[in-house]
């Protein structure tokens, strides 16, 4: 499986740098953004197999980030990820479709461990859509 492309989101400008750095030395491809807009922009113009959220930014949080990603793609795989947030705000950022949810400082091996199943389930999303074009296709064609 190729190197996974990550967009990693958090207000934190250090702490992001740093995680990036530490993903980068470990084979994926990286961007970062410092905030919602940013980030759902990133997402419109770019795929990305998983997408790294902070939970609590300022301006729009990652809860609304979240929601706004989902209607711009609902495949998105998104992982939230937060060093204030409370398991409620996890199992709502759940509810709200993230695949998985989380704390700072999170241990490097388990968040990649996560994009990892985010890059294959996205990848099991993507050909399922692929076959179901092509099914559509035979149909119309009667072949």
């Amino acid at each position: 499986m190729a190197a996974a492309h990550v967009l990693l989101v958090d207000d934190e400008t250090e702490f992001t740098a740093t995680l990036a750095e530490r993903m980068e030395a470990r084979g994926l491809k990286v961007d970062t953004a410092s905030d919602g807009p940013t980030a759902i922009e990133m997402a419109g113009s770019h795929f990305y197999d998983a997408i790294v959220l902070d939970l609590i930014m300022p301006g729009m949080d990652g809860i609304e980030t979240l929601k706004r990603l989902l209607a711009m793609n609902s495949d998105l795989q998104v992982i939230m990820l937060t060093g204030h947030g409370s398991l409620k705000q996890g199992v709502e950022a759940v509810k709200q479709g993230a695949v998985d949810f989380l704390e700072k400082p999170a241990d490097i091996e388990t968040l990649m461990g996560k994009i990892a199943e985010a890059q294959a389930a996205g990848l099991q999303i993507f050909e399922q859509n692929l076959d179901k074009k092509i099914s559509d296709i035979v149909r119309k064609k009667s072949w």
